[in-house]
């Protein structure tokens, strides 16, 4: 009998196929057909299989992606609308076509129903939309002398993670502690290998100093077993451990070294001092999951137990929860794994999940992946005791994630209607677009474009445009490129178009973003300018006035004063200065590339391969340009002619 493929094998070669369908089916969306989809035959046609069913819209797009172990028997709850979430009762509607992918088993249904959700991020599916790569320490093999650093998200490359970390902040503030503690490599690579003589770091004691001293290999070892242990929470193991071998030293008359131990080991105890007091007895790690719900609108929170010791939290607002509170942590769980959230022993939730045998499974693989421990992690919902009284703290904080969260949402939707009363807009803007310009005497223009969807920031759909063809600045000629462009683009490929376009700038740059759109035949979308407040002429006692935010309307012969104090003005001045904030870090990039680029670049016998010598041994221009001579000679293909060259150059300006 042929060998069954693995699900690890199969998951992927899966969603190539459902890849090369998505786009048959989008072709076919486009060639201007409509077929009425019949529901109940294609029930009927299901297997009863574990699968994943991706539901289309009459246009061929994803909209939902969802798993099951019987897909008839889960088709059938639709159809017969058993199915209460908000989306379920649209589907006469909506529906398109439902494509099926039959899999081996549940846990293949949940690999598969992970990277298609990833892929095309379907509307009603759950989105982790605040979360960008978790952040960790890494510790790889790949360098004689291993060193940590921080990183966004772990890989399957071997090397050893910890985290996640709540901010880069803690991450870096972790680094220094136990680089500071262990005396391990800080500096980079390409530090490493151009180094001349001994650092600050190691005149202070913190670093060994092994790029350029004989360092002892077996004693590094020891040194990076210890920072592992401590950042495994192995804490009591490390203090154990050093204070025997401090007796040690001591016995041996090596009173230096039991002198450094015995300040790695106060270091440790004082850093223990600090930890929360444990929450539970337990020699585990836990993550304990809770949810608080009010209507469509759920919170969900997790806290992460290290040994039973409190070690961080975190949070997850989710506005349109139409589907049970199961399902969202169904849905929530393969996603935050995936992304980088470290794998427990045991992951404690507050109801039994379907398919949580799969889930599991795939946990305890995972772990394994990233080199982990073999023991499987359990899937547990606890009815009494300790555990079930973590659950039930995670869930009072998920009510205050609720409180901070979604309490806020409120405020912003009621923004985002009061704009579409004050405005007389046709449509709530749901989706506002900003565009504005960034000049410097018209060198490096650039454009950028913010989205803020229901009243809040979507920074994934944030874009950036280089503008072309511009010898001088005009910001009329770069409001009607933009807008142009972009929505060129959107009819081009089929992107989604803003209720609300917001133009930084007053009837100017409205006229020539009303051109743009009606030069491309654009309809449906509307156009706001929003002119800056000013500082207006003092008064006779001297005191300055400011002038109110101005809203300018299509064709308006004055512009529409609102409340100045209103959520309305607030949500709209946001806008604008988040879409100035972008433009001008682009702009700034750009022109720092520019500078730094130039004032090598223009130097006789300095080409690419020169000018990376020297920005890696110094950091910057401002560095080559303060640094001696004699530094600059010793580099690799400068010499003393080229040194003296680049010295002069850079001093003269």
């Amino acid at each position: 009998m042929p060998r069954r493929r693995t699900d690890a094998a199969t998951a992927p070669q899966r969603l190539r196929a459902t890849q090369t369908r998505t786009a048959a089916s989008a072709d076919a969306a486009h060639s201007g057909a409509v077929v009425e989809f019949d529901f109940a035959a294609r029930v009927q046609s299901a297997p009863e299989t574990p699968g994943v069913y991706l539901m289309r819209d009459r246009a061929g797009r994803i909209f939902y992606v969802g798993k099951a172990r019987n897909l008839r028997a889960r088709l059938r709850q639709y159809l017969s609308r058993q199915d209460e979430r908000f989306f379920v009762h649209l589907l006469g509607e909506l529906l398109g076509d439902i494509e099926l992918v039959r899999t081996s088993s549940d846990k293949e249904a949940l690999l598969l129903e992970n990277e298609l959700v990833k892929r095309h991020q379907p509307e009603f599916n759950v989105k982790l939309r605040d979360d960008k790569n978790f952040i960790h320490l890494r510790l790889g093999r790949e360098h004689a002398w291993p060193k940590l650093e921080v990183v966004r998200g772990p890989k399957e490359d071997g090397a050893h993670y910890f985290g996640p970390y709540a901010s880069a902040q803690s991450a870096r503030a972790t680094l220094r502690q136990v680089n500071g503690y262990f005396g391990l490599r800080p500096c980079r690579d390409t530090v490493f290998r151009n180094r001349r003589r001994p650092c600050l770091e190691h005149q202070i004691g913190r670093c060994p100093g092994m790029c350029v001293l004989p360092v002892e290999r077996g004693a590094y070892e020891l040194s990076l077993r210890d920072a592992t242990w401590m950042l495994q929470g192995r804490a009591g193991e490390l203090v154990a451990d050093l204070r025997q071998r401090m007796a040690s030293a001591a016995e041996a008359e090596d009173f230096e070294r039991a002198a450094r131990l015995r300040d790695q080991w106060q270091s440790v105890e004082r850093s223990l001092e600090k930890q929360h007091v444990a929450l539970i007895e337990e020699d585990r790690d836990l993550d304990v999951f809770g949810c608080y719900r009010q209507g469509g609108r759920l919170a969900v929170a997790l806290l992460r137990l290290e040994r039973g010791r409190l070690v961080g939290t975190r949070s997850f607002a989710m506005p349109r929860a139409e589907f049970d509170d199961g399902e969202a942590l169904a849905d929530l769980l393969p996603r935050l794994y995936d992304r980088g959230q470290a794998v427990p022993d045991a992951v404690l939730l507050p109801l039994e999940l379907e398919g949580a045998d799969a889930l599991g499974e795939w946990l305890t693989e995972l772990r394994q992946s990233r080199g982990g421990p073999r023991r499987r992690v359990e899937i547990l919902q606890p009815q009494r005791g300790e555990r079930r009284r973590l659950v039930a703290m995670a869930e009072e904080n998920a009510e205050q994630a609720f409180v901070d969260k979604l309490a806020r949402l409120d405020r912003a939707e009621e923004a985002v209607a009061g704009l579409q009363r004050k405005l007389g807009l046709v449509r709530l803007p749901v989706r506002i677009e900003c565009f504005d310009n960034s000049n410097i005497q018209g060198t490096d223009p650039v454009a950028a474009m913010v989205v803020f969807r229901d009243g809040k920031p979507d920074k994934a759909a944030y874009r950036r445009f280089r503008i072309r063809g511009m010898t001088q600045a005009d910001d009329f000629a770069t409001m009607y490129q933009v807008l142009a462009r972009r929505f060129a683009r959107a009819q081009r490929e089929g992107g989604e178009l803003p209720d609300l376009v917001v133009v930084d700038g007053g009837p100017g740059q409205l006229k020539m973003a009303v051109a743009a759109l009606d030069d491309l035949g654009v309809t449906g979308v509307e156009l706001i300018g929003l002119a800056k407040a000013r500082t207006e002429d003092a008064d006779d006692r001297g005191a300055s006035k400011r002038s109110p935010e101005r809203v300018w309307r299509p064709g308006a012969a004055h512009p529409l004063i609102l409340p100045q104090q209103s959520d309305e003005v607030l949500l709209l001045t946001q806008v604008r200065d988040e879409a100035h904030r972008f433009a001008i870090t682009f702009h700034r990039q750009l022109r720092g590339k520019r500078t730094l680029s130039s004032a090598l670049d223009e130097i006789g016998g300095v080409g690419p391969a020169r000018k990376a010598v020297l920005l890696l041994a110094f950091g910057s221009v401002k560095g080559v340009r303060a640094a001696p001579e004699e530094a600059l000679a010793a580099l690799p293909q400068i010499g003393p002619a080229l040194a003296a060259k680049i010295s002069a150059a850079l001093r003269q300006g």
